[in-house]
């Protein structure tokens, strides 16, 4: 079973990320690129960047998840696969609640830039916290784009002002005002198809936009402590973030340990 090792524990509570050691095998990565290339076919309306909630798939494939994205099972798979839960829970806990996974394809030459932003600021858990794996489906490096990110900006718990940006050529369209952070602070975090990182909901991330030519795709999976309840009556940021949401029928699993907390519905969202 995939641990995160001592040192790995200690980096991802200092810095608020972390690379493992652990990765996923050459032919894991194959099997998921060609479930990207199904996602990518079921939505030609929908931008890559844009691939909300990819996890969810309705009976027989039909219709969308409800938030716009005809979803792929397999990557409910990945979200639910033992190394990867097992990583999650050395680094925020044993008991745990799957509640996102989104797709970010970023296309060769026109990828659209993230700004930089807190995930935090999105979403409805309380007491907020997440951990997001970022799992690579192909090469992520600086020159298409890769995942940056402040280290020790999660330390203080606070979230920062954040700024509408009125653009069509933009992940979220949700930046940090200005004087938030110093960007000459930020790393690059380059993967390998198969390598991973984890984050902390608080960490200071964006990406650049993809001028190379060579595509970018990462899943990003959400993990919650379920000491903490996601509440579908809350609506952060009220739909401003330039990605189509709908918390209140998000589905959630329970996929290691029990609800601590003990209100979080995991009915909703689900189809028999």
């Amino acid at each position: 079973m995939a641990r995160l090792h001592p040192d790995e524990i200690a980096r991802y509570a200092h810095d608020g990320w972390v690379v493992p050691r652990y990765r996923l095998p050459p032919p894991r990565v194959a099997a998921l690129r060609e479930a990207l290339d199904e996602l990518l076919r079921r939505n030609p309306g929908v931008r890559p960047e844009k691939l909300v909630s990819a996890h969810v798939e309705r009976e027989g494939g039909a219709g969308d998840n409800g938030e716009g994205v005809r979803g792929v099972a397999d990557f409910l798979a990945l979200a639910r696969e033992p190394e990867i839960v097992e990583l999650v829970a050395d680094a925020i806990g044993q008991d745990l609640i799957l509640w996102g996974c989104h797709v970010f394809c970023k296309p060769a030459h026109e990828g659209y830039e993230t700004p930089w932003h807190q995930d935090g600021h999105y979403w409805p858990i309380r007491p907020l916290a997440t951990c997001t794996v970022w799992v690579a489906l192909e090469p992520s490096t600086r020159a298409n784009g890769c995942l940056r990110v402040v280290p020790g900006s999660h330390r203080a718990r606070t979230l920062h002002e954040h700024l509408h940006e009125d653009r069509s050529d933009l992940t979220l369209n949700q930046r940090l005002a200005a004087g938030a952070f110093d960007e000459a602070q930020a790393v690059d975090i380059e993967l390998e198809p198969g390598q991973m990182s984890l984050h902390d909901v608080y960490m200071i991330h964006g990406a650049a936009a993809n001028r190379s030519a060579q595509r970018r795709t990462g899943v990003a999976l959400r993990y919650m402590p379920a000491t903490s309840l996601f509440d579908r009556s809350l609506r952060p940021v009220q739909g401003r973030s330039g990605v189509p949401v709908d918390f209140a029928q998000r589905p959630l699993w329970l996929v290691r340990g029990v609800d601590r907390h003990g209100g979080n519905d995991f009915t909703t969202g689900h189809r028999r």
